[in-house]
């Protein structure tokens, strides 16, 4: 259950407790889901050890826009997720960038896990069934939003790691020790949509989890003097489109 208000919970150190805008425990094969403003930070953090991520973003002024993580990894020449990564729309703009990264155990190849696939595998996949999909649990998110399981794309995952050997294999890493974080930096207003379930890629036979913990807090948004800005021609050009954009809307 998320902390209502959000200004009760524990934020970082030396952070005003108005600037808190969301807490919240997610369990594992739960869900949760915000809209958020530009320059909200978003830490999630692997309480136990044993969360799993599967996030994905769509532009709040405009909900067919959405994380295209294809284009993330192509654009950026990285599939591998952390520190300074830009987390880019189907538009080519900047929904979010990663602005601190603790865990390093990531992927964002396999996505999260479906009905089809957890049913063989556990024996079901209902959202509320003993071992819930992801993909069904976003697309109960979703619904609040008056969206469906047609714009829910592939997701980031945080927190599982998936490594490609010198053969083209996927290597299972796991996750890295408890308490390990990953933050997030709203570049524009969006909508968050987070579950919280096992790596489809997790060869234990059992459906297993624990706590992810999600706090937000109001910033800024990166800026043109920022370094982040300019770390690379591709990021620099998705930086100038989100730019252009919310100016059209009195936003920047």
């Amino acid at each position: 259950m998320p902390t209502v208000p959000a200004s009760d919970a524990s934020g970082p150190d030396g952070l005003a407790a108005d600037r808190l805008v969301w807490a919240e425990r997610i369990g594992s094969g739960s869900y949760a889901h915000r809209l958020l403003e530009r320059g909200t930070r978003l830490r999630l953090t692997d309480v136990d050890g044993d969360a799993c991520a599967h996030v994905i973003l769509h532009n709040a002024l405009e909900t067919c826009e959405r994380l295209n993580v294809a284009d993330t990894q192509k654009v950026q020449w990285q599939v591998y997720s952390g520190a300074g990564q830009l987390l880019l729309s189907d538009q080519g703009r900047v929904l979010a960038s990663v602005s601190e990264d603790t865990s390093s155990h990531h992927d964002s190849i396999y996505g999260t896990s479906s009905l089809g696939r957890n049913r063989e595998r556990y024996g079901d996949g209902t959202p509320h069934g003993p071992s819930p999909a992801g993909r069904e649990l976003l697309k109960l998110a979703a619904l609040k939003h008056d969206l469906s399981g047609r714009d829910i794309p592939p997701t980031m995952s945080f927190f599982k790691g998936i490594r490609i050997d010198a053969a083209g294999a996927p290597v299972w890493e796991g996750a890295a020790p408890a308490g390990a974080s990953i933050t997030l930096v709203a570049e524009m207003p969006v909508l968050v949509m987070i579950a919280n379930e096992p790596h489809p890629r997790d060869p234990r036979p059992t459906y297993t989890g624990t706590d992810l913990a999600v706090l937000a807090w109001r910033d800024e948004p990166t800026r043109e003097h920022d370094a982040q800005w300019h770390r690379s021609p591709e990021g620099r050009r998705a930086f100038e489109n989100t730019h252009l954009y919310l100016s059209a809307r009195g936003l920047a």
